[in-house]
C-alpha cells in the first residue's frame, strides 16, 4: 500500500506533467485540492509522532515584529546592528547567524522588534538549513523584509520558499466562507460573477478535500490556488518589501537595472555597512506597519501630546482599552473622541468605534 508520501509525490508528478489550459483546469484544481489534503494529513501525522522540528524560541515584544529574510551573507546582521540596539555577530562567511537575534528599533514613538534570522536557502520549505524553523518565525511576524545582495538580487527563490510554506506576501485572504452541514451535498453560492472557476469545479474541489455536505459562500472572483489556500486553512498573509544591500559598490545605472527586475515591489536600496539609505528604510518599516498614534486625554485634563499610544490601523476603542489594562474593557462606560474619526469634537462613542491616526481619546470607566 502506498505511503502518504508516495501519494503526495504521485499527485505532484501528475500536476507537473499535465499542461494547464481551459480543458485541464478542472482536473488540475481537483488535484491541487487533493494534494493540499494529503499534505495536511502528513503534517498532522508528523506532529502526532512528535516529529516536528523544534522552532526558534522568540518572545515577541514592542508594537510589531519584523523578520529579515534573506540568503546567507547578504548583510542581515550588519543591518540589524545599524538600525536597532542589538549586537548580532557579523562575519564575511555564510551562516554566521545560527539563531534568531532580536533587536528593537525606535521610530516615531513606536518600538519595533527586528529579527535577524539564519540565511534561507533553496529547499528551506522542505527543511534544508533549518529552513522550517526559520520560516516558522517569519510566519509569526507582522512584516517581512526580503533582503538581497545587489549582485545576487534573486528574490524569486525567497518568495517561492515562503509560498511553499504557506506564507502569502502582499495578499489578502480570499473572501470565502465554508460551513459544514449534515445533509444536502455541496452547494456553492457566489455573490459575484465567477470568471476563473465555475460552481461545479468549486464543488468538486471541496469534495476532493473531504467535504461531503457543505455550503460555500464566495465573495470574490477566486482562482483554484486561492480556494486551495482556504481549504488548507493554514495560510498566513504578511506584508513585505525588498531591501537591496551593498548599493555603495555599484553604479546608479546598475542599481536602476536591478530595481527594474523587481517591478511591482516596494524597494529600498541601502548600504548597511556604510549607513546609506537607513533613514528611508526606517521610515518604510514604520509606514508598512500601518501604525496610528492615539493621544490619551484623562477626564478634565489636557491630552498627552508628547507620548501617544501606538497601535495599528483598524484599531477600535476596545483595542486601546486592552492595550492599557485588561480590566479597562470590563469597566468601560463610554469614550469621547476628538480628531479625524470624530463627527464632531468630543463625540461620545462605544467600544466598537474605529480610530484614526491623530485621534485624541478620553476613556470613562466604571468606578
Amino acid at each position: 500500500m502506498a505511503t502518504i508520501e508516495d501519494q503526495i509525490k504521485e499527485v505532484e508528478d501528475e500536476i507537473q506533467r499535465t499542461p494547464y489550459n481551459k480543458a485541464t483546469q478542472h482536473h488540475i484544481g481537483k488535484l491541487k485540492a487533493k494534494l493540499a489534503r494529503l499534505k495536511d494529513e502528513a503534517q498532522k501525522r508528523l506532529s502526532a509522532r512528535g516529529g516536528g522540528a523544534p522552532g526558534y524560541a522568540v518572545k515577541k515584544s514592542g508594537h510589531a515584529t519584523v523578520a529579515i529574510v534573506g540568503f546567507p551573507s547578504v548583510g542581515k546582521s550588519t543591518l540589524l546592528n545599524q538600525i536597532t540596539d542589538a549586537e548580532s555577530p557579523v562575519a564575511s562567511y555564510a551562516f554566521t547567524t545560527l539563531d534568531v537575534i532580536p533587536g528593537v528599533m525606535y521610530q516615531n514613538g513606536a518600538q519595533i522588534q527586528i529579527l535577524d534570522m539564519p540565511g534561507l536557502i533553496r529547499g528551506a520549505s522542505k527543511g534544508r538549513g533549518r529552513g522550517r524553523e526559520v520560516i516558522s518565525v517569519a510566519r509569526g511576524s507582522d512584516l517581512i523584509m526580503l533582503m538581497v545582495d545587489v549582485f545576487e538580487a534573486n528574490i524569486e527563490v525567497l518568495v517561492d520558499e515562503l509560498s511553499q510554506s504557506g506564507i502569502r506576501l502582499n495578499q489578502h485572504p480570499p473572501d470565502v466562507v465554508i460551513s459544514k452541514k449534515s445533509r444536502g451535498g455541496v452547494e456553492v453560492n457566489p455573490t459575484v460573477k465567477l470568471t476563473r472557476m465555475n460552481k461545479e469545479m468549486i464543488a468538486d474541489m471541496l469534495r476532493e478535500f473531504g467535504y461531503i455536505n457543505a455550503d460555500i459562500v464566495v465573495r470574490g472572483d477566486i482562482t483554484e490556488d486561492q480556494l486551495v489556500d482556504v481549504l488548507a486553512g493554514n495560510r498566513v498573509y504578511v506584508p513585505a518589501f525588498i531591501v537591496i544591500n551593498k548599493v555603495d559598490l555599484v553604479t546608479d545605472e546598475y542599481l536602476k537595472n536591478v530595481k527594474a527586475r523587481m517591478k511591482g515591489w516596494q524597494v529600498v536600496a541601502v548600504s548597511a555597512e556604510k549607513g546609506v539609505g537607513l533613514d528611508k528604510l526606517r521610515d518604510t518599516i514604520y509606514d508598512e506597519l500601518n501604525f496610528i498614534r492615539i493621544y490619551l486625554k484623562p477626564q478634565g485634563k489636557d491630552a498627552d501630546m508628547a507620548e501617544p499610544l501606538i497601535t495599528r490601523q483598524g484599531a477600535k476603542v476596545e483595542t486601546v482599552c486592552e492595550a492599557i489594562h485588561r480590566d479597562f474593557r470590563k469597566r468601560f462606560r463610554y469614550a469621547n473622541v476628538w480628531g479625524p474619526s470624530a463627527k464632531f469634537p468630543g463625540q461620545t462613542v462605544g467600544l466598537s468605534h474605529g480610530l484614526l491616526d491623530g485621534d485624541i481619546l478620553t476613556l470613562v470607566l466604571k468606578r
